[in-house]
């Protein structure tokens, strides 16, 4: 493991555990001013495709943010890992059967349509004020959105995480995509792309 590899392995460490360490009550409030934000900043218009997630551990809970979007028109869809390589986004429907995934997602199942994502709301694990993320180390986001791109598809990344995940550098890879904001209890924070 090289220096930024095993940097970023240390920070991913801490800011999860300061995000498992939230109290219950914390996080709930910290969601809904999330929520709240989220809802004013992110435009969608009839028919955008937007991909969402199903929250696992002490992620976010973006579901009800989620609803908001959709009853403004948007297209919601969340991502199904279907191997240690690949993540596709599938259209969601919150009355349809979860079927279960790896690493303790759930997700649509096959017979949900394949959507390509304008805009991807992204959980992760840190982030800091340039926009450079720390996932879970699985990279699945990062060839996820490559190969978007490869099919001329440029998704808004915004990420979705807690103030306390914010650190002061992330140190980046070139394979690393540069967030365009990020949301938080604290608000919505658009970053200016890399020169």
């Amino acid at each position: 493991m090289d220096d930024r590899s095993a940097l970023k392995a240390k920070l991913r460490s801490e800011r999860l555990a300061a995000r498992d360490g939230l109290s219950s009550d914390a996080r709930i409030e910290k969601n809904i001013a999330l929520v709240s934000h989220g809802d004013g900043a992110i435009d969608v218009t009839p028919g955008l495709v937007v991909s969402g997630f199903l929250p696992i551990r002490s992620e976010a809970d973006i579901r009800p943010l989620m609803s908001m979007l959709e009853e403004r028109g948007a297209r919601i869809c969340v991502p199904v890992v279907l191997d240690r390589e690949t993540i596709v986004f599938r259209a969601f429907d919150p009355e349809a059967e979860l079927v279960k995934g790896s690493f303790g997602t759930v997700g649509p199942g096959p017979d949900a349509a394949e959507l390509d994502p304008e805009i991807m709301l992204v959980p992760l694990a840190a982030f800091d004020a340039r926009g450079h993320r720390i996932g879970y180390g699985g990279g699945y986001y990062d060839r996820a959105i490559e190969r978007l791109r490869q099919k001329g598809v440029n998704p808004r990344l915004i990420g979705i995480a807690f103030d306390c995940q914010e650190v002061a550098s992330v140190p980046e890879e070139p394979h690393d995509m540069q967030l365009d904001a990020v949301l938080t209890e604290s608000g919505y924070r658009p970053f200016t792309p890399a020169a």
